[in-house]
């Protein structure tokens, strides 16, 4: 699938231009900076997080702004590229990390007011091809035709050049981190984005399904996609191991709290695990449409958001949630709480503020 064909279209469709062609010629989402918008929180907004007190969401062209009220006002960001964003995250108030389509990472160092490229679609590939030809020199990757398949499969992506977008991004600290994506795309860096190295051999994914979502649950690090997929770092072994739920859609998010995982997704779906992931329950959301973002917001306090604008809450860790008043229905992507009564939502018509009742 090439993703970077759909979303330039939809893009030049909606500012009303030819494909080919603006005011100026043509000019790749990497090479344009993200426009300033007054309409910038009120636009399509894919994810949303804390970076200590303040709030940050990233989402379409480039869109990334911020709130320090909680939500009540909301500022535009600085950001040097206008491809689609799909993920944030700050492991500290000051340093934080967005990609999205193109293959794009950006990095902040300033609580998300401004943003510096760190990588995207154009050198993921090179990276690839790099860092697998130096490991089958060494022998390290071994028989040999496994290492000529993953040489192989490295150039491949190589020459689809941005085709390819990152989906998640995870940091534990201001240096340790993933990002994530389409066709079983993984990096991880241990110098704040510095340098990345290639885990593409590092998981159970020999059909190349997309990763949506990485999150750490107590001291597991988890990472769920396509058709089912759940993985576990086994940080001993230094790769991600597949668990068995028995549900065979998509997974968009996990999230968890007091010794529970959650894994939820398509048409209503989640799964709750009190063993790390060797069994799990499924849990009744009672929707139909897709679970597209969680957050935890105290002990033992987790919300849910879906793709028709539902807000589910659990006060026992998720072993059993109910839906959740809201003042509008609209469209949710992902929800970032801020204390235990208040969150906020990102979607369809941009970010707002959202009792928890």
């Amino acid at each position: 699938m090439n993703i970077r064909s759909i979303i330039l279209p939809v893009i030049a469709l909606t500012l009303g231009l030819p494909l080919s062609a603006t005011a100026d010629g043509f000019r790749d989402a990497l090479d344009t900076p993200a426009r300033q918008s007054p309409f910038a929180a009120k636009t399509l907004l894919n994810g949303v997080t804390n970076a200590g007190h303040r709030v940050v969401a990233v989402g379409q062209r480039g869109h990334i702004v911020y709130s320090d009220d909680a939500g009540k006002s909301w500022q535009q960001a600085q950001v040097p590229v206008s491809s689609d964003l799909v993920a944030v995250s700050f492991p500290t108030p000051a340093k934080g990390w967005a990609v999205g389509h193109d293959g794009i990472v950006l990095h902040s160092a300033d609580g998300g007011a401004t943003w510096a490229r760190q990588l995207d679609g154009r050198g993921a590939g090179k990276i690839m091809t790099d860092f697998y030809a130096a490991q089958a020199a060494k022998g390290n990757l071994g028989a040999p035709e496994a290492a000529a398949a993953l040489i192989d499969e490295a150039g491949r992506i190589a020459a689809q050049g941005a085709e390819n977008p990152f989906l998640d991004v995870w940091f534990a600290d201001e240096n340790n981190g993933f990002i994530v994506g389409a066709f079983n795309l993984i990096f991880r860096t241990a110098d704040g984005g510095k340098t990345w190295e290639p885990w593409y051999h590092r998981t159970a994914n020999p059909n190349r399904l997309h990763f949506y979502a990485m999150r750490q649950v107590g001291n597991s690090l988890y990472l769920v996609g396509e058709q089912g997929s759940v993985q576990k770092l086994d940080a001993g072994g230094g790769r991600f191991v597949a668990l068995e739920t028995g549900y065979r859609g998509t997974f968009f998010g996990v999230t968890g709290s007091d010794g529970a995982v959650i894994v939820h997704g398509l048409r209503g779906h989640a799964f709750r695990s009190l063993d790390g992931g060797a069994s799990w329950q499924k849990i009744e959301t009672g929707l139909q449409d897709g679970v597209t973002g969680s957050s935890v917001c105290g002990e033992g306090r987790i919300v849910l958001v879906s793709q028709a604008g539902r807000m589910l809450l659990s006060d026992n860790s998720g072993a059993s949630f109910r839906p959740v008043k809201l003042e509008q229905a609209v469209p949710a992507s992902a929800v970032a709480c801020l204390g235990r009564d208040v969150s906020v939502i990102a979607g369809a018509r941009g970010v707002r503020a959202q009792a928890i009742q």
